[in-house]
């Protein structure tokens, strides 16, 4: 029989209420193979037998033989007419000795990671919220999409395609979609795009990353907007390169400074239509200047241009690839803003020369994106879908962001100074009292309101102390509730 402790681990076992989907039978298995390759049971030890350890279980003998049975099947114990049953001799594995618990803790709490599988764990990963909350930033209003014109144009792809779409894909993705964006970003953008330079990716996170490891190497240097969008510093850290951080003013990245640093580097990220966190607009001269500067040194422009389909004052300054005649800019953009976060689609426009390589690493990552999805949106965008869509966001979205402004004005004024953008789907606010932004953003946090703090997207010089707010996916009457709640909140810690 068992000793005691291995019956009692058998118990344990199947009492655990992780595995209560198991069949019976099964918990009673894998509880034996445990303890065979733990080494608590070595090889030829004898097994109960099967009505024996029915009863000490308090389980049918069926139940026992069936795990027996699949253990026999599996290798683990041999079965022997009117001998019993016996665990395996497995001359190609020895149980190595069972772990102390203190041991089984640290290496629980110390995974054996490369250094960038460290750095990658360390920088916390770029998180987004599923349950979106005000004021959560960065995610657009999907419950007025147009599901029914999307499911419509889905069930033709599904008819005429047919089976095709539950194959592999394009990796550099399907060529509707690919002709699609190209007409939409030269047209809507001033861009310089055909079918052939673009690559359909999962998302923009994904274009970055690909970016910085298929242009960079480890230790390179690439320069960075400070402040910066977190989830481009993150992939840059990642990929080890040395982010080396440049300031922005009203006017955007300070160029001056790239031209007079003493080190050079191989790249550049940029949000220059409508830079995160600030909501500043690349000034024309800079634009033209960084072009020539980078044509000159060598040095690729990532241009991140995640959410310029909505802009609120004006016409949407026309990107810096489309400006670019030396072919050194890769153009990024996403549908995640512009439609709805679980679409996952992004894509790249690229320099000729780059296609190619960017596709065959991209097949390394995740081969390519879901082709039903692909040929649906091509078909949203070709039917003229996606601009309607677009045209009629960017008209909600500026009364909620009026709305926002007024409202954090009138409730928040003791706290904050609102800096109302002139597009984007969030408004960046400074603190101007004594209140901490940390005790700010965690007041906020107690009564169910979401903010990205400020400060944490400062690399250098002096950080501002504020938050975000989003305000694309609220209406209205949502955003009135959450700005009171959230006065009552910062009135509830701040100091006397």
């Amino acid at each position: 029989m068992f000793k005691h402790s291995q019956l009692e681990t058998v118990k344990a076992w199947i009492a655990d209420p992780a595995h209560a989907a198991m069949p019976l039978h099964v918990r009673i298995q894998r509880a034996i193979r445990q303890l065979i390759v733990g080494g608590a049971l070595g090889p030829g030890r004898p097994l109960p037998a099967s009505r024996a350890l029915a009863k000490s279980l308090e389980v049918s003998r069926d139940t026992i033989e069936a795990a027996y049975t699949q253990l026999h099947a599996e290798g683990f114990i041999d079965r022997r007419v009117g001998s019993g049953s016996f665990v395996a001799e497995m001359t190609e594995f020895t149980p190595g000795p069972r772990l102390s618990r203190q041991a089984m803790l640290l290496r629980s709490q110390a995974p054996s990671l490369s250094r960038r599988g460290a750095a990658m764990f360390r920088s916390g990963g770029v998180r987004e919220m599923l349950s979106p909350r005000p004021f959560a930033h960065g995610i657009p209003e999907t419950r007025t999409f147009p599901l029914q014109i999307w499911e419509r144009l889905e069930r033709q792809v599904r008819k005429e395609v047919g089976a095709q779409t539950l194959l592999h894909g394009d990796p550099q993705g399907a060529e509707p979609l690919r002709r699609a964006i190209a007409d939409y970003v030269n047209l809507e953008r001033g861009a310089r795009a055909t079918a052939d330079r673009v690559l359909v990716l999962t998302s923009s996170q994904q274009a970055m990353s690909l970016c910085a490891n298929m242009l960079l190497d480890p230790g390179d240097r690439i320069f960075i907007e400070d402040p910066a969008y977190y989830g481009a510093r993150k992939a840059f850290d990642a990929a080890g390169l040395e982010c080396v951080s440049i300031p922005v003013d009203r006017q955007g990245v300070v160029i001056e400074q790239i031209m007079a640093h003493p080190r050079r580097a191989k790249a550049i990220f940029l949000t220059p239509s409508h830079q995160f966190p600030t909501g500043a607009t690349l000034a024309l001269d800079r634009r033209l200047a960084l072009i020539e500067w980078a044509a000159r040194h060598q040095m690729w422009i990532i241009e991140d241009d995640y959410d310029s389909e909505f802009h609120y004052a004006g016409k949407p300054t026309a990107c810096v690839q489309g400006l670019d005649p030396h072919d050194r800019t890769i153009y990024i953009g996403t549908f995640t803003k512009s439609l709805f976060p679980g679409l996952r689609i992004g894509y790249v426009v690229l320099p000729s020369q780059l296609v190619k390589p960017m596709t065959i690493a991209r097949t390394l990552l995740d081969g390519h994106t879901a082709p039903m999805a692909q040929l649906t949106l091509a078909r949203f965008m070709e039917g003229g879908h996606f601009g309607a869509h677009v045209r009629a966001m960017r008209g909600i979205y500026a009364e909620r962001l009026d709305v926002l402004a007024r409202l954090a004005s009138k409730h928040l004024s003791d706290f904050i100074e609102p800096h109302v953008p002139v597009g984007g789907l969030q408004m960046s606010c400074v603190l101007t009292g004594d209140l901490s932004e940390r005790a700010a953003i965690d007041a906020a946090r107690r009564v169910g309101i979401e903010l990205l703090g400020l400060s944490g997207l400062y690399a250098a010089g002096d950080p501002k102390a504020g938050f975000l707010m989003g305000f694309a996916a609220y209406t209205p009457l949502e955003i009135e509730e959450a700005i009171k709640k959230l006065a009552k909140a910062l009135r509830a810690v701040a100091k006397p």
